[in-house]
């Protein structure tokens, strides 16, 4: 267990986090006035989330709808729509 100050760990940061990265240190307390008030400790692993698809198949839309509302909210924007741009 390290204890160290305010100052020291607002200039050695990259090397106390290094340090619980590569597990020579498991927890790093911070100290203000001599009295430790914050801990470094490593995050636990996480398994990569599967939210991608997670609703796959479970809905359907009308694609035509919904390209036909592309008009409607470039007007609520006031952009122009690539027909109007390609006038001469």
């Amino acid at each position: 267990m390290i204890i160290v100050n305010m100052l020291e760990a607002k200039t050695q940061l990259s090397k106390l986090v290094e340090a619980i990265e590569n597990g020579s240190e498991e927890e790093i307390f911070i100290a203000r006035n001599g009295r430790p008030v914050a801990r470094l400790v490593s995050l636990p692993d996480r398994e990569p989330s599967a939210l991608l698809g997670i609703a796959q198949g479970q809905f359907e839309f009308d694609k035509n709808t919904f390209d036909s509302l592309d008009e409607e909210v470039a007007d609520m924007f006031g952009i122009p729509q690539a027909k109007e741009l390609s006038k001469p």
